[in-house]
């Protein structure tokens, strides 16, 4: 889906590009969902709570040539919600497919909603990161690396993270801001991109690069 101009943003004169990306957060209960948004919005960590139906947050994200307004929103992973979950990533522009790499189920479980999206939307219409979240719990991972063959072939941005030790929290919606401005100056497909910038799931926030909270 394409992304939304917003009007302006901040005062005074600018030659930025101003975006506004819609992100969907998606995978099973208790996976850290909601834990991954706060711990990126707000800066703290917060014990998993059901979410009910789905909670939504905003942050503004400034890049060298953009400034970024990530919609996000945190949807409910229980099993009665989930006829519903069609209504919140409607029209999104980037979906994280989470998961809990202590939990094979899990996985499982993100794997069918990938099927789902893939129902939904183009090929090239969505950018879709694969997370495994709660690195904290390595000792008792049920969810190998062989992920990553999985992701490759799905042509899935894939990453790990801890919402409790902030492991890579920041750098998965880095990654879909900057994705998702290149991709807009050139002509290639979300696949495409994918493709030609194989290191993109390993990208950090640069120097140059600052995030700052709309709430």
């Amino acid at each position: 889906m394409a992304p939304r101009r917003m009007q302006q943003v901040g005062a005074g004169p600018s030659t930025e590009q101003a975006y506004i990306y819609k992100v969907v957060l998606l995978g099973s209960t208790a996976v850290g969902k909601s834990s991954i948004a706060f711990r990126y919005v707000k800066n703290v960590f917060r014990e998993s709570m059901p979410t009910v139906g789905c909670s939504f947050f905003t942050q503004l994200v400034c890049l060298e040539t953009a400034t970024i307004k990530l919609e996000i929103w945190d949807t409910a992973g229980q099993e009665k919600y989930h006829s519903v979950c069609h209504l919140y990533y409607r029209g999104a522009n980037a979906a994280l497919l989470v998961y809990d790499i202590a939990r094979k189920a899990t996985f499982a479980r993100a794997k069918l909603w990938l099927r789902e999206l893939e129902k939904e939307f183009l090929p090239d219409e969505l950018v879709i990161v694969l997370v495994g979240n709660k690195t904290d719990l390595a000792a008792q991972r049920e969810v190998t690396f062989e992920v990553k063959e999985f992701a490759k072939s799905k042509s899935l941005i894939y990453m790990e993270t801890s919402a409790k030790s902030n492991y890579q929290v920041t750098e998965v919606f880095m990654a879909i801001g900057k994705f998702q401005v290149r991709s807009c100056w050139t002509d290639k497909s979300t696949r495409e991109m994918l493709r030609s910038v194989p290191a993109l799931c390993l990208v950090k926030p640069s120097d140059h690069t600052k995030k700052c909270c709309m709430n």
